[in-house]
C-alpha cells in the first residue's frame, strides 16, 4: 500500500520534471528561431545603411574627380576616408566587439561629408514601404 502512494507522489514529481524539461526545450528552440530572425533583420538594416553610404561616397568621389580646387581636394580626402572605413567594416564577424563603435564612426564621417557637400544627411529606412530617404 505504501508503494502505491509513493508511486502517486513520485508520479507528480516525475511529470512536473518532464513538463519542465519539455517546456525548457521548446522555449529554447523558439528563442533561437526568434533570435535568428531578429539578427537577420538587424544585420540587413545595417548592411543596407552601409551600402547606401558606400554608394553615396563612390558616386560623389567620381563626380568630384574632375574638379581640382582645394575645396574639392578636402572633400575627396573625406570621401576617401569614408570609403576606407566602410571597406574595413567587419561584415562577416557579428561577434566583433567594436561593431557599434565602428558603425557610429562611419555615421559620423558620413554626416561630416554631407556637411562638406552641403547635403542633408538624413538617412532613414522606412518600414512601411521599402524606400530609403536622404
Amino acid at each position: 500500500m505504501a508503494d502505491l502512494f509513493d508511486g502517486i507522489v513520485m508520479a507528480e514529481e516525475r511529470f512536473h520534471g518532464e513538463g519542465y524539461q519539455e517546456g525548457l526545450a521548446e522555449g529554447s528552440h523558439a528563442g533561437m528561431a526568434e533570435g535568428r530572425r531578429c539578427g537577420a533583420l538587424h544585420g540587413a538594416r545595417i548592411g543596407s545603411e552601409i551600402g547606401c553610404y558606400l554608394g553615396f561616397a563612390l558616386t560623389w568621389h567620381c563626380l568630384l574627380q574632375k574638379c581640382t580646387d582645394e575645396k574639392n581636394s578636402k572633400r575627396i580626402k573625406a570621401l576617401d576616408s569614408l570609403i576606407g572605413m566602410i571597406q574595413k567594416f567587419p561584415y562577416e564577424d557579428p561577434t566583433y566587439d567594436k561593431l557599434q563603435e565602428d558603425l557610429e564612426r562611419i555615421r559620423g564621417k558620413y554626416k561630416q561629408v554631407c556637411s562638406m557637400l552641403n547635403i542633408q544627411s538624413d538617412f532613414r529606412i522606412s518600414t512601411e514601404r521599402s524606400s530609403l530617404t536622404f
